[in-house]
């Protein structure tokens, strides 16, 4: 037997903001998947981008306690451009998100920037200079 990696799995406590939040970055999620409890979103290659609900993990884990620091989780979206991550970035915070990094000009060549999702996870903002 041979474990594969195939879902990535976000605790939330909105799913609709949080579904919004992750429109802006791109991802065909429909409008419909904001009232479910749980959502699993296919990304290329086959990888599952998935979000639970604290109210659906409180179901079946006893004692249950959402976590009250900050995300422990952080996902990366990569961009054509230097001035698309300036741009997405500017529209994300303009919709309320915390910018946890403005967009700087990193020594490894990229333009880089990390704001919050609805949930306090970090969403790393790139692309190649």
């Amino acid at each position: 037997m041979t474990p594969r990696f195939a879902v990535v799995e976000i605790l939330v406590a909105d799913m609709a903001r949080s579904l919004a939040f992750y429109r802006e970055l791109g991802l065909a999620l429909p409008a419909s998947a904001d009232a479910e409890p749980h959502v699993e979103h296919e990304l290329p290659g086959g990888l599952k981008l998935a979000w639970d609900t604290e109210a659906t993990v409180a179901s079946f884990t006893p004692d249950f306690t959402p976590p009250t620091s900050r995300g422990r989780i952080s996902l990366a979206f990569q961009l054509d451009t230097p001035a698309e991550v300036d741009e997405l970035h500017d529209r994300l915070v303009g919709l309320g998100h915390k910018s946890e990094l403005t967009p700087f000009d990193a020594f490894w060549g990229q333009r880089y920037a990390v704001v919050e999702d609805p949930d306090g996870n970090g969403i790393d903002l790139f692309a190649t200079r």
